[in-house]
């Protein structure tokens, strides 16, 4: 079999799929997203794919496709373009950070081939979305895959392994060029059909400016808190030879995450579907076997996201009982229609503020400057306090540590201002969202002191 850039492989030596699949599109809004679904298996499989790489150029490669291939004889493979890269439309709407919006990308495209759950599998620079994802829609993960991943890809020491400003200096001067092959994948850049493969899969796949901007937010991204809230089997990979992130950061993630199972593979290149890939493979095939039937999660990370109106007691005062309640009901109708509208989820009314958890909190700060703006006209101003944490599910209330920290923020907050936990900031890198750091406080019943930020209008 001839493949492109005239790279030869016989049937026998690869597992392909019949055809290369059909490249269809999911709509989320006005913006089209570029899917593709393939194989037969009892478990479905959503694969996170690189940020130079793309749907449709992958089939070209050889070992690409076999790897894909044996993917889809134990698992149905879903596979898309993420919105702003390949075959798929740009991004509208407000921005959000890179991870939300994969996380509104996926559910739109599970919603569209009818996949109710599926095992995450995403690797190096895509591995802590993947962790996001499962910690966020815990309903809608029944397992989660991890090859060469850590909670944080910056190096943050002289000499450590990772994306030192150096390192990301040379992917920013030579994206969609042959000399980038070798950053991430040094076995398989020995063939100068990769080479040529790979720079031209970073070219289709996004822009040399737009791949500076998104590794930059890659590379600042910090999901170390998080992992402590999967709560979904999960298998962690390393190649034993893979020098952009030390296996010791893989080892300390896979026991961090409560029954995780890690395994040492061969080579040195940062993903999978090239050689030496029997073994990953096996590993993989064998844990989607072992997935049980999911038990419904009553624990996930959530935005927490808490208001009061400023000033209520004095304002109830002044307009009277009966003309106060009128002003609260409007409240609360113009509170519950923001939310709705930034996809949240609205906990409870708490008398003079709202309640509300989102997936993530680029999102629910989105909606908390959106509800300053909306209640202004009535002679509302509103304090808002966010925390990113775990939450406990509890007959559509909601309790745990996260949600007293939340109240707790909201409490330091000054009037007019959406006040954050030091959780957030790290987690809206790319989303245009800038924070002034207000220092350290001491939170009421929260044992040590936590640093509080305001975000800048």
């Amino acid at each position: 079999m001839i493949f492109a850039d005239g790279a030869r492989q016989d049937r026998s030596d690869c597992r392909l799929v019949d055809e290369i699949p059909k490249t269809r599109f999911a709509k989320l809004g006005d913006d089209r997203i570029a899917y593709q679904v393939f194989g037969e298996g009892d478990v479905d499989l959503i694969y996170l794919s690189g940020v130079g790489d793309c749907i449709d150029v992958r089939w070209e490669w050889p070992s690409y496709a076999s790897f894909l291939g044996r993917l889809s004889t134990f698992a149905r493979v879903i596979v898309f373009d993420q919105r702003g890269s390949g075959a798929s439309d740009n991004p509208s709407g407000e921005s959000l950070p890179p991870w939300e919006r994969w996380v509104d990308d996926a559910r739109v495209v599970l919603d569209t081939v009818d996949s109710e759950r599926v095992a995450v599998f995403g690797g190096s620079t895509t591995g802590p979305t993947a962790i996001l994802f499962a910690v966020t829609q815990p309903s809608r993960t029944c397992g989660l895959i991890l090859l060469n991943t850590g909670g944080l890809l910056r190096s943050s020491q002289p000499g450590e392994s990772g994306y030192s400003e150096a390192a990301i200096r040379f992917v920013h001067e030579t994206w969609g060029t042959e000399d980038l092959a070798e950053f991430g994948f040094p076995d398989a850049a020995h063939d100068p059909a990769f080479r040529r493969w790979k720079a031209k899969c970073q070219r289709l796949a996004i822009s040399p400016k737009d791949a500076s901007t998104v590794i930059t937010v890659d590379q600042v991204a910090d999901v170390r808190q998080a992992v402590g809230s999967v709560r979904v089997p999960t298998l962690v990979m390393h190649r034993e030879g893979y020098g952009r992130l030390p296996i010791e950061q893989s080892r300390a993630m896979a026991e961090q995450i409560p029954g995780a199972r890690f395994v040492i593979l061969p080579g040195n290149d940062a993903a999978l579907y090239t050689e030496p890939m029997t073994e990953g493979l096996h590993h993989i095939e064998a844990f989607l076997k072992g997935l049980q039937e999911p038990i419904e999660p009553d624990r996930a990370l959530a935005a927490i996201l808490f208001t009061d109106i400023v000033g209520s007691t004095e304002k109830a005062s002044g307009l009277g009982d009966r003309e106060w309640r009128n002003l609260l009901e409007t409240h609360d109708a113009v509170a519950k229609t923001v939310v709705e509208q930034h996809r949240g989820r609205l906990v409870k009314m708490t008398g003079d503020g709202v309640l509300a958890t989102f997936d993530g909190p680029g999102r629910a700060i989105r909606c908390a400057m959106a509800l300053g703006d909306a209640l202004r006209p009535l002679g509302l101003q509103i304090r808002v306090g966010l925390h990113t944490g775990e939450i406990e599910i509890r007959d559509g209330d909601i309790a745990g540590i996260g949600v007293h920290i939340a109240a707790r923020v909201l409490e330091a907050a000054q009037p007019g201002g959406v006040w954050v936990s030091a959780a957030v900031p790290m987690l809206v890198a790319g989303s245009g969202l800038e924070f002034e750091d207000r220092g350290e406080y001491e939170l009421k019943g929260i044992p040590g002191t936590w640093r509080l930020f305001a975000v800048e209008d």
